[in-house]
């Protein structure tokens, strides 16, 4: 199948779209010491230096209150909120979403995204046995602990100089699948997809419903509903075929990972040096069989939601202000390919562009670099508006640089160690922080790998996926069946819909690297290849050598997730962690750039209609833009009435509790 989002996601599209938002830049330089680099890295090396050089720079004082009376208060309501009376369904913490919204202008006046508790996961870390590293830091998630125990696996294994076996590497792969399959199902059907189904478009906006029932779809013939509005009522949540559907698809994906990784969640087969798991061709077989479904489901997902998307651009044009933002995007990359990980930062530009996603940064719609050592180096975690304090660490022990020479700040994650401060700035508003690479913040997701991967076209020769520079392109086969055929464009603009319509495509995408590693787990077995892990004792580590550094650079469902460790003769000194949901949902740069979902829900009109007044608003443009982002965090969005005292409350459903 040619792509089904050509009117929307044009072919050929450059990489640059024309969006708002300005650059923001530091207030000071710093020297840099990089790595020798190709011809390609110099090029974007030059071009984000231009970017930023040509960019004006706001600079106003990060110490004035960014927040009005009005929001301030109610961020202290908020915080006064204790884990106690919070409903927890999920184990990443809560995030409410505070909103100014002027409901005559329809416009949302202020937005501030609030983690409403101190997370402190990485202080339990320090001291411990390395065999309990994975177990512990894989709680740091209920629904994803799979993916933290493999951030924390790639961590320790750099640090202490572990090979992971080749078959190994790939059962580590096709786990992640598993979990980016199950994961994105209950995004576009349980999580996101009730937000356009019929219950809520008839409520919100009747003119778009009306006209959902008279728009045939385009792409009936491949989920097989007549009608935008069929789809629509399938949306419903807990009554619609394609929620339920969604839960079974869950189930079987988790069924599959449960075969590989012996239970979900929290497999305690992952860790350092691969997992302790085998299989074998039989196995492999049931796998594959397993997945197979997944392959004409993901054509239906990506058909229907070019279908919703379409419609509901044509029926209002303004929605293509849902969400805008700039496309700032960034991710380290995914699947590690078994010929060339090795688990070494000295190599990891190497074994990182052979990655099955790649690793990279976009920054305003430019390729800015595709280097993990740099994209590491790059990073940053700025306090100036969260509720933490940073601990002081003693000169002597600040890390200047990374193993491969590239300087770092002091604000970057091996430099850093919290509290939950006393001495908090005066300006916070959050438990969160404000992670951003070179300055500049920006967004995580499974959309962000499809755009990167796209633009950066890196990814090694396959026969199921290909890189365009403007595109992914997805060729699904099997025996005895039809060959799907899928193409993602890199979209004109960024916002709500390019977000949800692209973690639509990242199932062919999740799926096509899963047909690549079947198929290199078999030819890994066909030569008696059969070693899953090396022994945590295998460590070449230096015996002079006091400290070593580890970081695990991998990711989630919802994007980006890394890892960094300091140890000290083989203990752990500081352990950091960066997790997506809290990097989306992150706060204000220290230059005032708001973060990603503040950005997003500033630039968002109020497209609803049905309304009359504050009582009868659902603010489901707010609930769609914070849905697209998918916090796995439990969220209520909390909506102050300019010129009144009134606060509406939202929750925004990211429970993974499915309703029967």
């Amino acid at each position: 199948m040619r792509s089904m989002a050509m009117r929307r996601n044009k072919p050929g599209t450059a990489i640059s779209p024309h969006l708002p938002g300005k650059l923001k830049k530091r207030t000071y330089q710093r020297k840099r010491e990089t790595a020798p680099r190709g011809n390609m890295e110099h090029t974007m090396e030059l071009q984000l230096a231009e970017l930023i050089n040509t960019a004006k720079v706001n600079q106003r004082d990060a110490h004035t209150p960014r927040l009005s009376p009005a929001m301030q208060e109610l961020v202290k309501q908020q915080n006064a909120i204790t884990q106690a009376s919070d409903p927890m369904s999920k184990l990443e913490g809560g995030l409410a979403v505070n909103c100014r919204v002027d409901l005559n202008d329809k416009s949302i006046i202020e937005a501030a995204s609030m983690a409403t508790a101190f997370r402190g996961y990485e202080s339990l870390l320090p001291g411990r046995d390395l065999r309990q590293v994975g177990l512990v830091s894989a709680t740091a998630s209920g629904i994803c602990g799979g993916v933290h125990a493999t951030a924390s696996a790639l961590c320790l294994e750099m640090a202490l100089g572990i090979k992971p076996p080749p078959f190994g590497i790939v059962l580590r792969n096709l786990l992640l699948s598993c979990q980016y399959l199950s994961d994105n199902c209950m995004h576009l059907f349980v999580l996101a997809g009730p937000d356009y189904s019929q219950a809520i478009v008839e409520k919100t906006n009747p003119e778009i419903w009306s006209r959902a029932q008279q728009s045939k779809s385009q792409f009936s013939h491949l989920h097989g509903y007549t009608h935008i509005s069929d789809i629509m009522v399938e949306l419903n949540k807990g009554s619609g075929s394609l929620y339920r559907e969604a839960l079974q698809m869950v189930s079987l994906a988790r069924q599959a990972y449960i075969l590989l990784g012996g239970k979900y969640p929290h497999s305690e087969s992952i860790i350092p040096g691969g997992v302790t798991m085998t299989a074998d061709a039989h196995k492999l077989g049931h796998f594959s069989e397993m997945l197979q479904p997944f392959m004409h489901y993901s054509q239906k997902a990506a058909a229907i939601w070019d279908d919703i998307f379409d419609f509901m651009l044509s029926a209002n044009p303004r929605y293509e202000d849902l969400g805008r933002s700039d496309a700032s995007l960034l991710d380290f990359g995914q699947w590690d390919h078994p010929d060339h990980y090795d688990g070494s930062y000295q190599t990891c530009d190497i074994w990182g562009q052979h990655r099955w996603s790649t690793p990279a940064a976009i920054i305003n719609g430019k390729l800015a670099c595709v280097s993990l050592s740099q994209l590491n180096a790059g990073m940053e975690e700025n306090l100036d508006y969260s509720f933490q304090s940073r601990i002081d660490i003693p000169a002597a022990d600040v890390i200047t640089h990374d193993p491969v020479g590239n300087a770092i700040s002091q604000l970057h994650p091996w430099n850093k160690k919290t509290h939950a401060g006393k001495n908090a700035s005066p300006n916070a508003y959050s438990w969160g922080s404000s992670l951003t690479w070179r300055g500049h913040n920006f967004e995580v997701g499974a959309y962000a790998r499809l755009y990167l991967t796209a633009a950066a076209q890196k990814i090694p020769k396959s026969p199921y996926l290909h890189a365009t520079g403007s595109s992914m392109h997805f060729l699904l086969s099997a025996a005895n069946e039809k060959a799907v055929e899928l193409e993602w464009h890199i979209p004109d603009v960024w916002n709500t819909f390019a977000r949800n319509r692209a973690r639509a495509y990242a199932l062919a995408f999740n799926l096509a690297v899963t047909r690549e590693n079947i198929d290199s787990a078999y030819r890994l077995l066909a030569v008696g290849e059969t070693k899953t892990h090396a022994a945590l004792n295998d460590a070449n580590t230096n015996e002079a050598q006091t400290k070593q550094l580890g970081v695990g650079l991998w990711g989630a469902s919802r994007g980006f997730l890394a890892h960094w460790a300091v140890l000290d003769k083989q203990r752990i000194d500081n352990y950091q962690i960066a997790i997506p949901s809290r990097i989306n949902a992150g706060t204000t740069t220290p230059t005032r750039t708001p973060g990603p979902m503040e950005k997003a829900l500033l630039n968002t009109p109020i497209l609803e209609t049905a309304f009359r007044n504050a009582d009868d608003f659902a603010a489901i443009d707010i609930q769609r833009t914070i849905q697209s982002f998918d916090p796995c965090m439990n969220c209520t969005a909390h909506v102050l009435v300019n010129g009144s005292e009134q606060v509406l409350s939202k929750v925004i459903d990211t429970s993974f509790v499915p309703v029967k």
